[in-house]
Protein backbone atom coordinates (compact mmCIF):
# COMPACT_ATOMS: atom_id res chain seq x y z
CA UNK A 1 0.00 0.00 0.00
CA UNK A 2 1.49 3.40 -0.95
CA UNK A 3 2.26 5.93 1.75
CA UNK A 4 -0.37 8.63 2.17
CA UNK A 5 0.96 12.18 2.41
CA UNK A 6 -1.06 15.20 3.50
CA UNK A 7 -0.93 18.82 4.56
CA UNK A 8 -3.36 21.31 6.08
CA UNK A 9 -4.32 24.65 4.57
CA UNK A 10 -5.05 27.13 7.38
CA UNK A 11 -5.51 30.83 7.87
CA UNK A 12 -4.10 31.81 11.25
CA UNK A 13 -2.95 34.98 12.93
CA UNK A 14 -0.19 34.86 15.55
CA UNK A 15 -1.91 36.70 18.40
CA UNK A 16 1.33 37.24 20.31
CA UNK A 17 2.68 39.20 17.33
CA UNK A 18 -0.59 41.16 17.14
CA UNK A 19 -0.32 41.91 20.88
CA UNK A 20 3.25 43.14 20.43
CA UNK A 21 2.22 45.35 17.49
CA UNK A 22 -0.68 46.82 19.49
CA UNK A 23 1.64 47.59 22.42
CA UNK A 24 4.18 49.25 20.12
CA UNK A 25 1.40 51.33 18.56
CA UNK A 26 0.20 52.42 22.01
CA UNK A 27 3.74 53.55 22.91
CA UNK A 28 4.06 55.54 19.69
CA UNK A 29 0.67 57.19 20.22
CA UNK A 30 1.78 58.31 23.69
CA UNK A 31 4.96 59.91 22.35
CA UNK A 32 3.78 61.47 19.06
CA UNK A 33 3.18 65.20 19.02
CA UNK A 34 -0.04 65.03 16.98
CA UNK A 35 -1.63 62.77 19.63
CA UNK A 36 -0.67 64.87 22.68
CA UNK A 37 -3.73 65.68 24.77
CA UNK A 38 -6.06 63.56 22.67
CA UNK A 39 -8.19 60.61 23.72
CA UNK A 40 -6.67 58.36 21.04
CA UNK A 41 -6.42 54.73 22.14
CA UNK A 42 -6.58 51.16 20.91
CA UNK A 43 -7.69 48.00 22.68
CA UNK A 44 -7.05 44.37 21.77
CA UNK A 45 -9.65 41.70 22.45
CA UNK A 46 -7.67 38.50 21.84
CA UNK A 47 -10.62 36.17 22.47
CA UNK A 48 -12.84 37.90 19.92
CA UNK A 49 -9.95 38.48 17.49
CA UNK A 50 -10.62 42.21 17.38
CA UNK A 51 -8.91 45.55 17.84
CA UNK A 52 -10.89 48.70 18.68
CA UNK A 53 -9.46 52.11 17.76
CA UNK A 54 -10.85 55.28 19.29
CA UNK A 55 -10.15 58.94 18.70
CA UNK A 56 -11.72 62.37 18.32
CA UNK A 57 -11.98 62.35 14.53
CA UNK A 58 -11.51 60.19 11.45
CA UNK A 59 -8.05 61.62 10.76
CA UNK A 60 -6.76 60.38 14.13
CA UNK A 61 -8.30 56.98 13.47
CA UNK A 62 -6.59 56.83 10.06
CA UNK A 63 -3.25 57.74 11.66
CA UNK A 64 -3.61 55.08 14.36
CA UNK A 65 -4.59 52.51 11.73
CA UNK A 66 -1.55 53.38 9.60
CA UNK A 67 0.80 53.04 12.59
CA UNK A 68 -0.82 49.72 13.51
CA UNK A 69 -0.50 48.42 9.94
CA UNK A 70 3.20 49.30 9.89
CA UNK A 71 3.80 47.52 13.20
CA UNK A 72 1.84 44.45 12.09
CA UNK A 73 3.74 44.28 8.80
CA UNK A 74 7.07 44.42 10.62
CA UNK A 75 5.94 41.54 12.78
CA UNK A 76 4.93 39.40 9.80
CA UNK A 77 1.15 39.65 10.17
CA UNK A 78 -0.57 39.75 6.79
CA UNK A 79 -2.76 42.73 5.96
CA UNK A 80 -5.22 40.27 4.39
CA UNK A 81 -6.04 39.12 7.93
CA UNK A 82 -7.46 42.56 8.78
CA UNK A 83 -11.10 43.37 8.18
CA UNK A 84 -11.49 47.09 8.85
CA UNK A 85 -14.98 48.45 9.59
CA UNK A 86 -16.12 52.01 8.99
CA UNK A 87 -15.71 54.48 11.90
CA UNK A 88 -18.83 55.08 13.99
CA UNK A 89 -19.82 57.68 16.56
CA UNK A 90 -19.18 56.28 20.05
CA UNK A 91 -20.61 58.98 22.25
CA UNK A 92 -19.65 62.54 22.90
CA UNK A 93 -16.90 63.57 20.56
CA UNK A 94 -15.37 60.09 20.34
CA UNK A 95 -15.30 57.97 17.18
CA UNK A 96 -14.56 54.23 17.18
CA UNK A 97 -13.39 51.83 14.52
CA UNK A 98 -13.33 48.06 14.87
CA UNK A 99 -10.76 45.86 13.15
CA UNK A 100 -11.57 42.16 13.04
CA UNK A 101 -8.76 39.66 12.58
CA UNK A 102 -9.80 36.91 10.15
CA UNK A 103 -8.99 33.58 11.71
CA UNK A 104 -9.76 30.30 9.96
CA UNK A 105 -10.95 29.52 6.46
CA UNK A 106 -14.65 30.26 5.83
CA UNK A 107 -16.65 27.30 4.50
CA UNK A 108 -17.35 28.94 1.12
CA UNK A 109 -13.63 29.63 0.57
CA UNK A 110 -12.78 26.03 1.52
CA UNK A 111 -15.32 24.79 -1.04
CA UNK A 112 -13.75 27.06 -3.69
CA UNK A 113 -10.36 25.52 -2.89
CA UNK A 114 -11.80 22.01 -3.13
CA UNK A 115 -13.35 22.83 -6.51
CA UNK A 116 -10.07 24.29 -7.79
CA UNK A 117 -8.12 21.20 -6.71
CA UNK A 118 -10.69 18.87 -8.30
CA UNK A 119 -10.65 20.83 -11.57
CA UNK A 120 -6.84 20.74 -11.70
CA UNK A 121 -6.85 16.94 -12.25
CA UNK A 122 -4.13 16.51 -9.60
CA UNK A 123 -4.30 13.20 -7.79
CA UNK A 124 -5.19 14.74 -4.45
CA UNK A 125 -8.27 14.81 -2.26
CA UNK A 126 -9.40 17.74 -0.13
CA UNK A 127 -11.57 17.60 2.98
CA UNK A 128 -12.97 20.50 4.97
CA UNK A 129 -12.21 20.11 8.69
CA UNK A 130 -13.68 22.86 10.86
CA UNK A 131 -11.87 26.03 9.72
CA UNK A 132 -9.11 24.35 7.72
CA UNK A 133 -8.68 22.19 4.62
CA UNK A 134 -6.84 18.85 4.64
CA UNK A 135 -5.28 17.88 1.31
CA UNK A 136 -4.03 14.29 0.88
CA UNK A 137 -2.33 12.47 -1.95
CA UNK A 138 -0.11 9.52 -2.79
CA UNK A 139 2.94 11.55 -3.90
CA UNK A 140 4.68 14.52 -2.36
CA UNK A 141 5.06 16.02 -5.84
CA UNK A 142 1.28 16.13 -6.22
CA UNK A 143 0.99 17.89 -2.86
CA UNK A 144 3.64 20.42 -3.81
CA UNK A 145 1.80 21.10 -7.07
CA UNK A 146 -1.41 21.59 -5.07
CA UNK A 147 0.35 24.08 -2.76
CA UNK A 148 1.62 25.98 -5.82
CA UNK A 149 -1.87 26.02 -7.33
CA UNK A 150 -3.47 27.31 -4.12
CA UNK A 151 -0.78 30.01 -3.74
CA UNK A 152 -1.40 31.28 -7.27
CA UNK A 153 -5.18 31.49 -6.77
CA UNK A 154 -6.43 34.55 -4.94
CA UNK A 155 -9.03 33.67 -2.30
CA UNK A 156 -8.81 37.01 -0.49
CA UNK A 157 -7.44 35.47 2.69
CA UNK A 158 -3.95 34.74 3.98
CA UNK A 159 -3.11 31.02 3.65
CA UNK A 160 -0.50 28.95 5.43
CA UNK A 161 0.42 25.35 4.63
CA UNK A 162 1.22 23.27 7.70
CA UNK A 163 1.69 19.65 8.82
CA UNK A 164 3.21 18.37 5.58
CA UNK A 165 3.73 14.68 6.23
Amino acid sequence: MPAEYSFDVVSRVDMSEVDNAVNQTRKEIQTRFDFQGSAAALDLDAKAYGITLSGEDDQKLRNILEILRQRLARRGVSMRALQVAEPVQAGGSLRKQVITLRHGIPAEKAKEMQTLLRASKLKVTAQVQDDQLRVAGGKKDDLQAAIGLLRKADFGIDLQFVNLR
